[in-house]
């Protein structure tokens, strides 16, 4: 079994707000430490209801301050939505505070719908170089300072912040390749591209300072429980989710449902299909033989799993339960 971290989109469910939230994304950050996970992971995402961690640094800090060991990092931070200058000083903070465990990925797309991007106010008439630019300008602020510089990220020169490239699609992978960092596919929610992305970040790779063979990471959708049907059932919340967001309706997540076939029409079955084909949903012995077959398939070099579970006591559950399918835990 190649090397399991999580993802956290510090969902809100129905019922509850945000700032209970990001308080069980620590909790959950706690469990994932002490269940061995590799890395706990958060992602930037703008006016969306169900989902507590926009602030993406600040988050990170409150679940770091909960855990001792465990690696934290965006996945990822939208970097047309900033200045590499304020991304250094904010990560730059983080590992100051949290040495050797910090890490951070930077995506391409803006992480929201186009209103919100207007009001983010960065980079939204950019060219496509805009984004590699703006990555070797955010990692050269990683780096030692050197004599005469006039240009400083404090926090941030110095601590060489491992970067990790996001990507759906072969831009990604392209950039990922030629800069000599590991990538990370968000096959989670957009796969259709997963093979023809790795291939071209494996083909085209260069070493680098950071990394010496190509690494991929491929994000899957993960929801364990004692029973397939029950995790099935769980498993609803996030498809009812999906379904709302593609419909434009974002909210907060909805808790499961018995019936989710009922309820789906030819579109909705397509979406579900397109959007969540990369998910592996079961009881312990059923995730494992899902885990193996997909790790097969791929060739992934390490999987971040992310589910979004309506009852934060499930979702804890679901995770330990991975980790033992996994065979992280006895």
């Amino acid at each position: 079994m190649v090397p399991l971290s999580i993802l956290d989109l510090s969902p809100v469910p129905e019922g509850s707000d945000v700032g209970q939230a990001l308080r069980n994304s620590a909790d959950l950050a706690r469990h994932a430490e002490g269940l061995g996970f590799g890395r706990y992971w958060m992602a930037e995402h703008h006016n969306m209801p169900g989902i507590a961690s926009a602030a993406t640094a600040v988050a990170l800090a409150h679940v770091g301050a909960a855990t001792e060991r465990i690696r934290i990092g965006a996945g990822g931070i939208m970097l047309p939505n900033h200045a590499p200058l304020v991304v250094a000083e904010q990560f730059g903070t983080l590992a100051a505070l949290h040495p050797g465990r910090v890490e951070l990925g930077l995506g391409r797309a803006p992480g929201t719908d186009q209103i919100a991007a207007h009001a983010l106010r960065r980079n939204l008439a950019a060219d496509e170089g805009q984004f590699p630019r703006d990555v070797v300008e955010l990692m050269n602020y990683f780096r030692p300072a050197q004599p005469g510089q006039r240009l400083r990220a404090v926090p941030g020169e110095g601590q060489e912040v491992p970067v990790w490239i996001l990507g759906s699609s072969t831009f990604g992978a392209q950039l990922a390749a030629a800069l000599g960092l590991p990538f990370a596919f968000a096959s989670h929610f957009a796969p259709q591209m997963m093979f023809e992305a790795m291939q071209v970040y494996r083909e085209g790779f260069r070493p680098s300072e950071q990394l010496a063979a190509p690494k991929v990471m491929l994000g899957l959708n993960v929801v364990v429980a004692e029973s397939d049907a029950e995790a099935r059932f769980l498993f609803t919340s996030q498809q009812q989710s999906v379904l709302n967001l593609r419909s434009g309706r974002p909210g907060k997540l909805p808790p499961p449902v018995e019936d989710m076939a009922s309820r789906l029409d030819a579109r909705g079955e397509a979406i579900l299909r397109n959007v969540l084909a990369c998910a592996v949903v079961g009881a312990k012995e059923t995730v494992r033989q899902g885990l193996e077959a997909f790790i097969a398939e791929t060739g992934a070099d390490e999987l971040m799993a992310t589910g979004m579970i309506h009852d934060h006591e499930k979702r804890k559950r679901s995770f330990s339960l991975l980790a033992e399918a996994a065979g992280m835990v006895g």
